[in-house]
C-alpha cells in the first residue's frame, strides 16, 4: 500500500529499504517484476536497499556494498533486463558479491 501511494506522485527517484522482506517467495518475485515494469513503463529510477543478493543482482544495474558506513565494493551488472536468473552470468555476478561479503572464498 506505501509503495502505490509513494508512486502516486510520480518520482524520478524511488527509496526503497527492504521492500520485499517480509513476502513469501513466490509473492516476493512477482512484486520485483511488478516494480520493473512500473519502473520501466513510468520512467524513474530506484535506490535499494537490500541484504538479499539474488535481488541486487536481479534488480539492480549498480550494486553498492556499504561496510561500516562506507562503501567496500561497487559492481557493475551488465545484464539485459529483464534478468534470467538461470543465465551463467547471473550466477557469476551473485557469486561476486558473496566472494566481496566474504561469505564465500
Amino acid at each position: 500500500m506505501s509503495l502505490a501511494r509513494a508512486l502516486i506522485s510520480k518520482p524520478e527517484l524511488l527509496l526503497l529499504d527492504e521492500p520485499f522482506g517480509a513476502l513469501d517467495a513466490l509473492t516476493r518475485i512477482t512484486a520485483l517484476q511488478l516494480l520493473l515494469d512500473t519502473a520501466s513503463s513510468r520512467n524513474f529510477g530506484i535506490l535499494l536497499v537490500t541484504h538479499d543478493v539474488a535481488e541486487a543482482v536481479a534488480l539492480a544495474d549498480r550494486v553498492i556494498l556499504l561496510e561500516d558506513g562506507y562503501i567496500s565494493a561497487e559492481i557493475t551488472v551488465g545484464l539485459p533486463t529483464p534478468r534470467d536468473r538461470n543465465n551463467p552470468q547471473f550466477a557469476h555476478y551473485t557469486a561476486e558479491l558473496l566472494r566481496l561479503l566474504k561469505v564465500t572464498s
